[in-house]
């Protein structure tokens, strides 16, 4: 039933054909509800001509639409027209996996790649129950950003006939592209495992052998199983083993090849038992090559496979098994764990004290406010110190605990607006020594080296008041050598993202930066023999793995096991102190007098904005699944699926709704106009800054409001042209600007000295707002007279308006989270009318453990 431009299936308005085949035809189509354009697959008349198919095919529709996962294509609708059914899905630009592989075989990192997404999106659907069934490199679509997306997910099982596959081979064989053409129909019957093969049900496992065909053939530019009819093909998925990989591709390691022999076994029992441990394995080849070392996961022993989903839970022994089955095979002994914590709650720091039976740390126990505890390691039973309202920062001394008193928590569990001080273990008087810490650590010359931040700049100061090196970023987890003669830390380039670098200096201040950059780092110690830095961090998600590198650069795994680690000190004998933790930032928004909806998309949706109308919040996702580029979309407050618009980082709408800034995940200075509907992207250059943290609109659309730095200087915020060029500076150097007046000719932002000061860009004087000390600006109200603020970092969180003239304030909103873990409420928005709002929440599940025998 072909269909011509202009013909309606209900609010589809179909724009032009796309292509057909054995699954129907497939169109480009216009929603005119949301104003974007969707594919449409009219499916075969024979669906409607048999009831209980029809009723099956329903069903299984609403199923896939329900996966809501970025590796997915997303099904938005179905429906009936004219006696033809139809299926409505996201609009994909690419190509398939089929048309990639015609010019021959990938990569090696490009399989691998590709194969952990596909290995994650058939992860998801079988934890919602659904089987793929025909998954092949014509169902695998690689957008034009690289993206894989499954298609076609619940419609493979209802286009078979329900019959003997060995039947079904001569007749109406799992969908094709082209049903006439054979060399199509062999590469079908190619990916069937032999459980399908035989007539039998298929299941999770029969996607993974179908997964372990499509690696074979991305990495050899070969079929694994064919034949010169159906029939032999599928006596060679029955009986025979595809040629060796080395006899193709000599660069194939043997680690790549036993991954793909397990998907391929023949005995369903005998392959991976989800595609969990798929995914897992093919990280894990990796991680081995970013770091170029050799670092063998326990793919030796079938076993490994099936403790994958117990090691996810939240458990002592999970943690224990991970790290037994993962270490590295060249070991000669396994490492032993002790866990020290039992409560329920998040763990910010933790040092081993110096009588080398005890652990000091800082914890927030079943939501009540950090506090400061002592235990044994051989006997864990939790003492708190006599020291309140304090958070860790480390040791003074063999009786004194450095401390970070009177700041606020954030989200990345570092202490800002904290004055350093210290205190005996037995508890006292905190003694005042610095404001404004962030880190602290104590040289073997008793002498302590800060992270002081200072005019907009993080400093790193040894001894107090010598500055070795500043940044305009920040920089966190800071640690002296054993001899005092180097400083290794964590850099940022921007907050708050925990983004980052390993770097170190000495102490002429000559600084250097060891490690590439991480999608997400927190943790960091020297390493027993002082030769190494260890320290935390992931290239993607939140799953943080230990690792080694030394002064040369070179790199290392240390421990690697599903869930994410923080390191928080290592003793001179080579205990490690470990925290496994659970970790979610989510995002939640609604209306006055609504309760807040959840609208946490893939574990690490961070909301930027709201838009000019109020229906949507744009969004930061940087989940696992987002990969280290992230991901820029917008969601209703209804709570319907998101709207993918690219990679990156969301700043803001343009007033009009139709555009979204964004700039690259490391916050370089490439600004993006992402369309919110039809539309391409437009990039705006900026000539003279280094980083870009954020960006808005001024209310006529010719303009950016920019936050970002030049080389060498604090944060300011600029002004900048839509067609981009140099950015004119507006504010003094470390002062942000966080909200613009309706009219577009003042700004408000947090000064140097913590008030909210308001700046005119038309002539008028600045003015301090009364009363506004600590807090931060959102916005202005629509009539300008008010601003909408909050205090960062604050639980229970609050919006107030405050009256820029008086001060004067009114609690518009508060939130109470009754949930353990929950230690931070920010990236708070608001509406100028005050009655739309959006928020991110952070929260941590803390295990702390003793390791022994890492190396």
């Amino acid at each position: 039933m072909p269909l011509s431009p202009g013909t309606k299936l209900g609010p589809y308005e179909i724009i032009a054909a796309i292509g057909a085949g054995g699954m129907g035809e497939v169109y480009r189509a216009r929603d005119s509800r949301l104003d974007r354009q969707v594919a449409v697959k009219v499916l075969p008349g024979s669906f409607s001509s048999d009831p209980e198919r029809l009723h099956r095919f329903q069903q299984e529709a609403m199923a896939a639409a329900a996966l809501n996962d970025p590796g997915i294509v997303a099904v938005y609708d179905v429906g009936t027209q004219d006696g033809f059914p139809y299926v409505v899905s996201e609009l994909l630009e690419g190509e398939t996996l089929r048309d990639r592989l015609r010019s021959g075989a990938l990569s090696r990192r490009r399989s691998v790649e590709y194969g952990i997404q596909i290995a994650r999106a058939l992860a998801a659907a079988h934890d919602k129950g659904i089987v793929h069934r025909d998954l092949k490199p014509e169902n695998i679509f690689v957008t034009r950003e690289g993206r894989m997306k499954i298609l076609d997910f619940g419609l493979a099982k209802l286009m078979r006939q329900e019959k003997p596959a060995a039947a079904a081979a001569q007749t109406m064989v799992p969908t094709v592209a082209v049903a006439t053409t054979p060399g199509v129909v062999l590469g079908t019957v190619g990916y069937m495992a032999p459980e399908q093969v035989r007539g039998l049900q298929a299941d999770a496992r029969s996607d993974i052998f179908a997964l372990g065909a499509i690696l074979y053939e991305m990495l050899s530019g070969q079929r694994a199983f064919k034949g010169a009819t159906a029939a032999d093909t599928m006596t060679a998925i029955l009986k025979e083993d595809p040629p060796e990989l080395a006899e193709t591709r000599r660069e194939i390691s043997p680690a790549v090849e036993r991954i793909v022999r397990h998907c391929l076994e023949k005995n369903p029992e005998e392959r991976f038992r989800s595609a969990h441990d798929v995914a897992f394995a093919l990280e894990n080849v990796s991680h081995t090559s970013q770091s170029s070392v050799a670092i063998e996961a326990a793919h030796k022993t079938r076993w490994l496979a099936t403790m994958k989903p117990v090691l996810v839970a939240l458990a002592t022994a999970a943690v224990v098994a991970a790290a037994f089955l993962l270490w590295p095979a060249t070991q000669s002994t396994l490492p032993t764990f002790r866990r020290l914590t039992f409560e329920r709650g998040m763990i910010p720091s933790a040092r081993f004290a110096s009588d080398g039976r005890s652990v000091i740390y800082a914890a927030s126990w079943e939501n009540k406010p950090v506090r400061l505890f002592s235990t044994l390691i051989d006997s864990p039973q939790a003492r708190p110190l006599e020291l309140e309202s304090a958070s860790l920062l480390g040791l003074a001394g063999s009786n004194e605990i450095a401390l970070a008193i009177g700041g606020t928590m954030t989200n990345h569990l570092v202490m800002r607006d904290a004055t350093l001080a210290t205190a005996p273990i037995a508890g006292g008087t905190p003694r005042e020594i610095l404001e404004q810490v962030r880190a602290a650590d104590w040289g073997p010359d008793g002498n302590p080296a800060v992270v002081h931040y200072v005019n907009g700049q993080c400093r790193i100061e040894y001894p107090i008041g010598k500055v070795l090196y500043e940044t305009s970023g920040w920089i966190s987890h800071m640690r002296i050598s054993s001899k005092g003669d180097r400083i290794a830390f964590l850099l940022h380039p921007a907050w708050p993202d925990d983004r980052g670098f390993v770097a170190m200096v000495d102490l002429k201040g000559n600084e250097k930066t060891l490690t590439q950059e991480w999608e997400g780092e927190e943790g960091l110690a020297w390493s027993p023999r002082g030769d190494e830095v260890w320290f935390s961090a992931t290239s993607a998600g939140a799953d943080r793995v230990l690792y080694g590198v030394n002064a040369a650069g070179k790199l290392r795994a240390v421990l690697r096991i599903p869930g994410g680690l923080t390191l928080h000190d290592v003793a001179p004998d080579g205990r490690t102190l470990l925290s496994f933790e659970d970790e979610r930032a989510g995002m939640k928004g609604g209306h006055e007098g609504d309760n807040d909806r959840d609208l946490t998309w893939l574990g690490w949706t961070i909301p930027e904005a709201i838009s000019p109308d109020g229906k949507w919040i744009v969004f930061s996702e940087e989940g696992e699944p987002a990969g280290n580029a992230y991901i820029v979309a917008m969601r209703s407050f209804d709570g319907s699926p998101p709207k993918r618009l690219g990679e990156g980082h969301a700043l803001g709408f343009s007033p009009d709704g139709k555009w979204v800034a964004s700039t690259h995940a490391d916050r370089s200075p490439h600004i993006t106009l992402l369309p919110t509907g039809p539309g391409q992207p437009n990039h705006v250059e900026v000539s003279n800054l280094e980083f870009v943290s954020r960006a808005s609109f001024f209310p006529d659309g010719k303009r950016l409001l920019v936050t970002g730095a030049e080389r060498g200087h604090a944060y300011r915020t600029y002004e900048l042209d839509m067609s981009g060029g140099k950015a004119t500076p507006i504010t003094p150097e470390g002062v942000e600007s966080l909200a613009l007046s309706p009219d577009g000719n003042q700004l408000a932002a947090r000064d140097q000295s913590g008030n909210i000061t308001v700046y005119p860009l038309k002539g008028e004087q600045v003015h301090i707002v009364p009363n506004s000390n600590g807090m931060i600006p959102l916005s202005f109200s629509t009539d300008g007279r008010y601003l909408f603020t909050t205090v960062p970092d604050e639980l229970p969180a609050r919006i107030l308006r405050v009256e820029l003239i008086s001060g004067k304030e009114q609690l518009v909103r508060k939130w109470v989270s009754t949930d353990s873990g929950v230690y931070v409420i920010w990236a708070v928005h608001v509406t100028p009318d005050g009655k739309t709002y959006a928020y991110c929440y952070r929260q941590t599940l803390s295990t702390l453990f003793v390791a022994e025998g890492l190396h």
